[in-house]
């Protein structure tokens, strides 16, 4: 079997699997209890199982696990990068006790951030490491001491940015598709086959779980699939040679939208984890009378034309041109966040309700 072959097997199964897993998950959720029901502050209109994240993860998997058993000449496979590939199963296994917990009866951001954490540990057991980083300016070589605990607060920071976009139909997964394109451009430019099958295989499953989730949605995430998208993402871009900078580029909206919102609610007196007061981009869009649809396109297409660019310049080492689009991207953004802001400050939009963030997270 040729390479392209194979990529396009692996795809295939995480894309074609997750539409009955994910179809299962939903009845699943039903029939458990496990749904989402309306709430003030919040965009979801309707009860819907928030159980589809289940049927992502075991399509990834899934297809990884194909990719194993599939023959394949042409492919190397470091012993390093199978004992990472380990450790990145038993990261995404314990996540799955704190997304049964929270689906069931929604933790405080304290449990949640405690457990996390354990899961992020894990792969660090097993070779996880952020040893260098990558900026528009240098190559930026992190201290031995340092290089797990940044892996496990990068991760963590992943975890959070989709868990917190993850508040309306379609959008964590259609981001996240997107951001898995382009990384899996990158590490394949960089000969990163047995790794560049990570974010294919996930935003394959993505895709799949899309069309179930696509609104008016009949399944959302829950706490299993955003917890696994972000976890997926964070660990794949410390693994594929630490490319944090293309994540953050590409997830630039979710990324500085959550800044902003923790900015806006400390600056109120306010627990960054309260949540209910429609401070996200996606709230604030809406409260303008955009529709649902729209302004995940919005999104959707702000994250791909930054992950053009960023395919666009590709090369290893940084260069000017990097920095000048890092630069834009952050300024244009903020520069976005700030406007709507202004534009909904008399719509109501900052009076906080009883709900945490861990909750905000609706579709």
């Amino acid at each position: 079997m040729t390479l392209e072959l194979w990529y396009i097997a692996v795809f295939l199964t995480a894309a074609i699997l997750s539409i009955p897993l994910v179809l299962a998950a939903e009845r699943a959720g039903v029939a458990l209890g496990f749904v989402d029901r309306p709430r003030l502050g919040e965009v979801q209109g309707h009860v819907v199982p928030r159980t589809g994240g289940y049927g992502v993860f075991a399509a990834f998997w899934i297809a990884i696990l194909v990719s194993f058993v599939l023959p394949i000449s042409d492919l190397e496979r470091l012993d390093a990068d199978n004992q990472r590939l380990v450790g990145v199963l038993l990261g995404s296994l314990a996540l799955l006790p704190l997304a049964l917990a929270d689906d069931s009866r929604r933790l405080g951001p304290g449990p949640q951030i405690c457990l996390q954490l354990v899961a992020a540990t894990i792969p660090t057991l097993f070779g996880l490491r952020m040893e260098e980083i990558a900026t528009p300016f240098a190559m930026i070589t992190v201290p031995d001491l340092l290089t797990a605990p940044l892996a496990i607060l990068w991760v963590v920071a992943m975890i959070n940015a989709i868990n917190l976009l993850d508040t309306m139909d379609g959008l964590a997964g259609g981001v996240t598709a997107i951001a898995c394109a382009v990384l899996f451009m990158r590490m394949m430019w960089f000969d990163q086959a047995s790794i560049a099958i990570l974010p294919l295989a996930l935003g394959a499953a993505c895709l799949g779980f899309l069309t179930r989730n696509w609104h008016p949605s009949r399944v959302i995430l829950g706490s299993s699939g955003s917890l696994f998208l972000g976890y997926l993402l964070g660990v794949t871009t410390v693994v594929g040679g630490v490319k944090v900078g293309t994540a953050f580029l590409v997830l630039a909206v979710p990324i500085l939208d959550v800044a902003w919102v923790i900015y806006r609610r400390l600056a109120q007196g306010r627990s960054p984890f309260i949540g209910g007061d429609s401070q996200h981009l996606a709230h604030r869009l809406r409260l303008l009378g955009l529709s649902d649809r729209r302004i995940v396109l919005t999104v959707y297409a702000i994250s791909a034309v930054v992950g053009v660019a960023v395919l666009a310049m590709h090369s290893v080492m940084p260069t000017m041109q990097k920095a000048f689009l890092a630069a834009t991207v952050v300024v244009t953004v903020t520069a976005i966040l700030a406007v709507v802001a202004r534009l909904t400050s008399t719509h109501g939009a900052s009076a906080p309700h009883a709900a945490t963030d861990s909750a905000d997270a609706s579709s």
